[in-house]
């Protein structure tokens, strides 16, 4: 990848009680995109947004961002970073405007009256800039993590489960936000256990688990090379073995024979095909049935098999 905004290279976290976090991390996030990172509890995602983000050292490896190595030049690189961490943390009795312009002089920048309006406004937290934060329901706190985020104005930014806790609704109003993020040119990275968010959102997707990434492609790409369609045909009559003119489907007998089920394709369609032309054979070959339903893999699928086999499917 040409000019990447974040470059990470063999990263590795292991903690004094010998926990290994991270194991050589090697990852490169392209400028503009919207980048979700899945993962089990304890996967290393927290870890490895932490270490980018200066919170932690690693252990080894290298980091870049934004062409410098964020090791020797992390001031700079933290000033272009955003962060809304995936625990509520700030000053409960603060008032919402002037939390927000808290953290944009943490990052040295000058008081900007406009940004934090119009920062505010696309969260719809303008009307609530006077409150206290105590007072804000759950998913308004979440928007006011975000809004202290972006108070600087960040190149690159990050969010650990960033609608952990909001109702279905603000959810999806967060996600337009995130969307609009990346329209402007933010590239933003995302932690999250909601596969549909990673599915509706992200440009591209990454799979860690226990400090391993186990693959990272566009969706697009791991749905065509992991992605499946099963085939379950009711049989009139039950089957003790498969015909031979069948033979070249992959395919297995259960239910004592009576159900034939179909697993194949690679999620561009190739299942679909073949389950038409199965059911064509079936016909030829005289063998009658009463239904079929089919079901085609979902990205939460990948996710679930992926943490399950710890490896790539060669």
């Amino acid at each position: 990848m040409d000019n990447p905004i974040l470059d990470i290279r063999n990263l590795s976290k292991t903690y004094k009680g010998g926990t290994t976090a991270l194991a050589g991390v090697d990852l490169q996030i392209r400028k503009g995109e919207i980048f979700a990172l899945l993962g089990p509890n304890g996967a290393g995602k927290t870890t490895l947004i932490g270490a980018v983000c200066g919170l932690l050292r690693p252990t080894s490896g290298t980091i870049e961002a934004f062409g410098k190595d964020a090791a020797r030049y992390w001031r700079d690189v933290r000033r272009r970073i955003g962060l809304v961490p995936q625990e509520l943390a700030f000053d409960m009795f603060a008032q919402v405007d002037h939390s927000v312009q808290y953290s944009q002089g943490l990052f040295g920048s000058p008081r900007n009256d406009a940004h934090i309006e119009e920062v505010l406004r696309s969260l719809s937290l303008w009307d609530k800039r006077s409150a206290k934060i105590r007072e804000l329901s759950g998913g308004m706190k979440r928007r006011v993590m975000i809004a202290k985020a972006l108070s600087h104005d960040p190149e690159l930014l990050f969010l650990d489960e960033p609608t952990a806790g909001v109702d279905v609704e603000l959810r999806r109003d967060m996600w337009k936000q995130i969307g609009a993020l990346r329209d402007r040119g933010t590239t933003v990275i995302l932690t999250t256990h909601y596969i549909e968010e990673a599915q509706e959102m992200a440009d591209r997707v990454g799979v860690i688990n226990k400090g391993r990434l186990l693959l990272v492609d566009e969706k697009a790409a791991i749905m065509a090379k992991l992605g499946s369609t099963e085939a379950r045909i009711s049989l009139s009559q039950a089957l003790d073995v498969i015909p031979q003119a069948l033979a070249s489907y992959p395919l297995s007998l259960e239910n004592d024979g009576r159900t034939l089920v179909y697993r194949g394709g690679d999620g561009t369609g190739k299942g679909k095909r073949e389950v038409a032309e199965l059911v064509s054979s079936l016909v030829t070959q005289g063998i009658a049935f009463e239904g079929i339903e089919t079901r085609e893999s979902s990205l939460e699928d990948i996710f679930v098999d992926l943490v399950e086999r710890g490896e790539v499917p060669a």
